[in-house]
């Protein structure tokens, strides 16, 4: 179901400092802006922003950019944020559609990349929309460096059947692969509101990390 446009998000966020607005003016400065050098992780479809929001309250030696395409989504994300007793001031929010990333994000750019519980788009001929598609894993290598990641979880077993299938024909190396996620012993996983719904429901969440190419060589 298509989110209701709220009318107070674009005032809103266009007040809260921490959105970015013209974010094309950044591309290849990210570390200039932080005023860092610490690497920077993005989050591409952030949702309400709980998984990134505590990503950045644990790690503040690491600068994080959450990417949302859909106006509402960020106004709801940024409002979460800022009901923290502590605000991260490493986080930042970005209103962007991720099949334009390479136009804010420089060659190299980013170290890691999260892709949270995306929209699997179960229709064969959408396939191309899929945030795991060998389309977008390009457009991933060109912004990660050289010894980038994608850290991937899903509810959905067709999508993580697909994207070990794409990752896998791009020549990506999977690790940490796992079908089970909450029984795998894993330490330390944030989990997003859609995998604590899913997992209520009894569903179990798929995993994996994928370092790009040239960084397994």
């Amino acid at each position: 179901m298509r989110l209701r446009r709220d009318s107070r998000a674009p005032e809103y966020l266009a007040q809260d400092e921490r959105v970015i607005l013209e974010p094309k003016n950044l591309k290849g400065k990210w570390k200039e802006y932080f005023g860092n050098e610490n690497p920077i992780h993005v989050e591409f479809g952030c949702g309400k922003g709980g998984f990134i929001t505590e990503l950045a309250l644990r790690n503040p030696h690491i600068n994080y950019i959450a990417v949302e395409r859909a106006e509402t989504v960020v106004y709801k994300a940024c409002k979460k944020a800022n009901r923290n007793e502590e605000i991260p001031h490493n986080m930042r929010f970005l209103f962007w559609d991720v099949r334009e990333c390479r136009e804010v994000f420089e060659l190299g750019e980013i170290e890691r990349i999260y892709l949270n519980f995306s929209d699997p788009w179960p229709k064969k001929r959408h396939a191309n929309r899929r945030l795991t598609d060998r389309s977008f894993l390009e457009m991933y290598e060109a912004i990660l460096t050289s010894k980038g990641e994608v850290h991937f979880k899903t509810d959905n077993k067709g999508l993580f059947a697909y994207s070990i299938e794409e990752f896998s024909a791009c020549n990506w190396l999977m690790k940490n692969v796992t079908l089970d996620l909450h029984n795998s012993g894993m330490e330390d996983n944030i989990m997003t509101e859609y995998e604590k719904k899913f997992s209520e429901m009894g569903f179990t969440i798929n995993r994996l990390e994928a370092l790009k190419p040239q960084a397994h060589v």
